[in-house]
Order: structure tokens, then C-alpha cells, then sequence
């Protein structure tokens, strides 16, 4: 929490006896008395002006809640997140050029290419963000305009998003989450006359948390899924364990950081059916601090290897290859991806 006093008589040439005591006030958050929400989990987007009184005299104290760190569970979506992304973020074994500008005004704008074998893809994306709402369009080579309304602290601790997709009328759907220091809960509806509904939520700690999603479509009255897991995180590793495919399949996450420079995960999933195993383990390491070099290799005889440069500040060029032994009639793939941002 970051605490900036604004004060009108502890200045330089103060009693310290007065400066001590004030600076004891602003250290014990019970001695302050925020007018909106005093949870940890909160994330809002101006400061919070705090009224102590010393000895008859009122002083003022800023609190910046938009500085606090989330101490508690994260969404259930983000469980084994860390572990994942080390194993696929990144890889990419086609061409992608990725252009992005920004503006003090708030506004910024990204375009990106990808060369799939012989057919190209692209579209451009615009970010306006203006207080607590951002506003996402992006339009892609097939005139699809897809729109994203986030309004954050619409209450205390919670965010909402509005998405739609043009043409496509029923694609309408509002997302809500809420944030609390002991629980995580995110929901969301489609906006059409029968829509598919979703809630997950986690419960528990920063450290350890447990939690479920559920999927219903109201067309079929069916259950699309349901998935339930828990998450271990430490500093230095993060376990998950998940048990997901409505029940058909267990799926188990590590990562472990090694050092400053190094980290390493893996990834396994048992399926009850048919008995079958599959896992991935991977590593990354920051050669130097412009630098990081990944590795990938999976239960099917897939090799992958990335490096990654940032050759100026914020923009990166990522080659990518990966070599599968049972294609004996097919070269290694390849990939180039190169990320601008002036």
C-alpha cells in the first residue's frame, strides 16, 4: 500500500514528537477510516483520501489502492496458468508480424499478420482506455468486428465486460468477477434467448486454493461441463491438479523455479476410459537479461526449442522450431515472429 500523506502542518520544521506520532497513524491501517472499500483484493483507480486527527488537527492521508498486491485466491481460470504458459506461450511455427503503437491520450493500436502455410490472416485491434472503462474493437481480414466493453469497479472489488461479435447476432455475452481477500468469482451469460451459462469460483488463500467451474446450455438443459481442482503456490513453485472432461480426465501441473534464470515445468494428463498418458516438460532460461531460450518435449517424440530476443525496448523477435520423429516425409517446422512496438 502505497501511503503519500498530505499534510498541513508537518512540515520540514515540525515537532518530531508530532511527525512520529502522524507517521505511526498513516503505518496502522485501523487508525484510517477509507470512505470506499479497505480490502486487499480492491483495485481502484484513484487514491483514497483518509481523515486522522492529532491533537484537535485534522490531517489528510492519500491512500493508492490501485498499488496493492492481490492476496488472495486467483480465478479459477488462471490455475495452472503458470505451468502452461511456460510449455506453449510463445511458440509459434509460422510467420506473425505484431505492430503496436500507444498514445498519451489512452488509445492504443495493434496490428498483426500471420502467414499460415500459404493463406494469410490479420486484423487490427484499437484499445481506448479512459478512467475505470476500456473499449477493445478489432476487425479482422474477414470484416468480423468483435467489440469489448470492461468496466472496472462498477462495486467494490468487481469488474464487468460486455462482448459482441458482427455479425453474428447471438454472439452477445456479459462477463462479471468479483475479487474478495477468500474467494474469486467470475460468471457469464450469453445475451440470446437461450444462452449458455458459466460460473467458476475459487475459495482459500493466495497460497492455496480450491475451486470449480460449471457450464449449463439452456437449449439442450445439459451440463457442457464441469471441472474441479486445487492449486498450491510458494515463491519459488506453483502445483495444480485438475480434474477435468466432466470427470474423464486428471491433469496435473508443476513448476518449479530453479534460480533467478531458470525454470522448469511439466504437465500430465491421465485419461479413466481409455488409460492413456500424456505429459510435456519443458524449461526456460534468460541466457542474459534481453534473452530467454525454451525447451519443450512431449510423450509423442516432439522436440521444440524457442529463443526469444528483445533486440530494442518492448519489442521482441521470437524464433521457433520443432521436430517431430514420426514424420519421417516432413521437415522441422519453423517459425518467425516479430513484435514492434515503437
Amino acid at each position: 500500500m502505497t501511503v503519500t500523506p498530505n499534510l498541513s502542518r508537518a512540515n520540514d520544521n515540525s515537532d518530531p514528537t508530532l511527525k512520529a506520532e502522524i507517521s505511526n497513524q498513516i503505518k496502522q491501517p485501523t487508525r484510517l477510516s477509507p470512505e470506499r472499500c479497505r480490502s486487499s483484493r480492491c483495485r481502484v483507480s484513484s487514491p483514497i483520501v483518509s481523515l486522522f486527527t492529532y491533537r484537535r488537527t485534522s490531517f489528510l492521508a492519500v491512500i493508492d489502492y490501485s498499488s496493492i498486491k492481490m492476496a488472495g485466491p486467483a480465478p479459477f481460470v488462471d490455475m495452472g496458468k503458470k505451468a502452461k504458459d511456460l510449455l506453449t506461450k510463445d511458440y509459434n511455427f509460422d510467420q506473425k508480424f505484431t505492430l503496436t503503437m500507444l498514445s498519451s491520450t489512452g488509445m492504443g493500436l495493434t496490428a498483426t499478420g500471420l502467414k499460415k502455410d500459404q493463406i494469410f490472416f490479420g486484423d487490427i485491434n484499437t484499445v481506448y482506455k479512459s478512467g475505470n472503462t476500456t473499449v477493445d474493437v478489432k476487425v479482422d481480414t474477414y470484416s468480423n468486428v468483435s467489440t469489448k466493453l470492461t468496466v472496472n469497479d462498477v462495486w467494490p472489488c468487481s469488474k464487468a465486460a460486455l462482448s459482441f461479435r458482427i455479425p453474428d447476432h447471438k454472439s452477445g455475452k456479459l462477463d462479471v468477477q468479483y475479487l474478495h481477500p477468500h474467494a474469486a468469482i467470475d460468471s457469464s451469460i450469453g445475451l440470446n434467448p437461450t444462452p449458455l451459462l458459466e460460473l467458476s469460483a475459487t475459495i482459500g488463500s493466495k497460497e492455496l486454493s480450491l475451486g470449480g467451474e460449471v457450464g449449463f446450455d439452456t437449449a439442450s438443459a445439459s451440463c457442457t461441463k464441469y471441472t474441479a481442482g486445487i492449486g498450491l503456490n510458494k515463491p519459488d513453485f506453483s502445483v495444480a491438479l485438475l480434474l477435468t472432461d466432466k470427470g474423464q480426465a486428471l491433469k496435473a501441473s508443476y513448476i518449479h523455479s530453479v534460480n533467478p534464470f531458470t525454470c522448469v515445468a511439466a504437465e500430465m494428463t491421465h485419461r479413466f476410459s481409455t488409460y492413456e498418458n500424456n505429459f510435456s516438460i519443458g524449461s526456460s532460461h534468460a541466457v542474459d537479461p534481453f534473452t530467454v531460450v525454451k525447451t519443450r518435449f512431449s510423450d509423442n517424440g516432439k522436440v521444440a526449442m524457442l529463443c526469444q530476443r528483445e533486440w530494442r525496448p518492448k519489442s521482441l523477435i521470437t524464433v521457433s522450431a520443432e521436430y517431430d520423429p514420426k514424420a519421417v516425409n516432413a521437415s522441422p517446422k519453423m517459425g518467425l515472429a516479430l513484435a514492434l512496438k515503437p
